[in-house]
């Protein structure tokens, strides 16, 4: 499932994403959904959420 709808993504899912900084090379960071930062329905690069640990990014897969 992609990360560009908000209603795909609660908090407590796991998911990857992707940090601005690791943009360019597309590298992906797993973890949990603390809070979801992004208020509108959908985006287009994903929705963007803070994983528990402090890690921002976009989400672009959702795991379970």
């Amino acid at each position: 499932m992609s990360g560009t709808v908000r209603n795909d993504i609660a908090i407590g899912k796991k998911v990857k994403v992707v940090q601005k900084q690791d943009q360019k090379s597309g590298k992906l960071t797993e973890g949990v959904v603390m809070k979801i930062l992004t208020n509108s329905a959908s985006h287009p690069h994903g929705i963007k959420v803070m994983l528990e640990g402090g890690i921002v990014g976009r989400v672009k897969e959702v795991i379970e």
